[in-house]
């Protein structure tokens, strides 16, 4: 088990706020209000885009590190059911009932990555990861009409970065093998996700912000490129044959990407220039092997 304690939350005041609507569970029926960040006043002072399309942030000499991932999925802090806002509400009678019986799954899921978490407090780092873990537990038995898939590849990807940045400020924790983990989660939830869509099995359109953080919604084209990069970096190591096929196939994807061209809100000029040097790299690495 990964010990922690909270990190220091003196500023939480300054930060964040709880939100005058109440959230009833509709699987325990506990009723709790969500932590919010307050928005402007200078709290977020935006630094690079990743080529993940993970947006850095530089800390404020006011408020120290903000953080807006740990405030985007609404948690119960009696049962740890969890999913995004816009959804929690909604769950069938037949997945509420999944949702109660996977109760203890989720207790001890949590518990063996961490001692103590509170969701019903000032979040930290680690509720913020380990409410992303729950959301993917969770979209795991809802209806496809939610667009489960690909919402489970966007929790995939932000816990990735949480629990690399948990492995930063406590390194020798395991935190960086638990990052690489969902990377490879991701990896595989953005491809089936895709797969599912172009079958006509679960289509997208529920999830209205594709993210996949929260200052841009780079939609389905960002899918169809952190599909690429994370093969790309996590794919297929041990074969490289099929690595290599993988990898061909997408360049052409990418290529296809290129075809367009021009700048517009559909394809943020951002996302082009990385889907053009992941391109370049992907080239590289297919006339190295051959």
């Amino acid at each position: 088990m990964l010990h922690h304690k909270k990190e220091d939350e003196s500023k939480a005041g300054n930060l964040t706020y709880y939100a005058k609507e109440q959230f009833e569970c509709p699987v325990c029926k506990t009723k709790f209000k969500k932590e919010e960040l307050h928005q402007g006043g200078g709290r977020l002072i935006a630094a690079d885009l990743t080529d993940e399309l993970h947006r850095t942030y530089t800390p404020s000499v006011k408020y120290g590190e903000v953080i807006p991932l740990l405030y985007q999925v609404v948690v119960c802090p009696k049962c740890y059911y969890a999913s995004f806002p816009g959804d929690f509400r909604l769950p069938s009678s037949a997945v509420i009932a999944k949702l109660f019986e996977s109760t203890q799954n989720r207790y001890s899921s949590m518990h063996k990555l961490f001692s103590k978490l509170d969701f019903s407090d000032a979040r930290t780092i680690c509720e913020g990861a380990a409410s992303y873990y729950l959301a993917i537990m969770c979209y795991s038995v809802f209806d496809k009409k939610f667009s489960p898939t690909v919402k489970q590849a966007i929790c995939s990807l932000r816990a990735a970065w949480l629990f690399k940045t948990l492995d930063e400020k406590k390194p020798g924790e395991n935190f960086k093998y638990i990052s690489d983990l969902f990377y490879e989660k991701a990896m595989f939830l953005y491809r089936k996700a895709l797969f599912n869509e172009q079958k006509g099995r679960e289509i997208m359109s529920s999830a209205k912000n594709l993210g996949p953080d929260t200052d841009k919604n780079y939609g389905y084209d960002g899918v169809l490129y952190l599909q690429a990069l994370l093969l790309y970096k996590y794919g297929y190591r041990d074969d490289p044959e099929r690595r290599a096929k993988e990898l061909e196939r997408q360049k052409s994807t990418l290529a296809k990407m290129f075809g367009l061209g021009k700048t517009s809100k559909e394809k943020p000029g951002p996302l082009l220039d990385l889907a053009r040097a992941l391109y370049d790299n992907l080239k590289a690495e297919l006339q190295t092997d051959d």
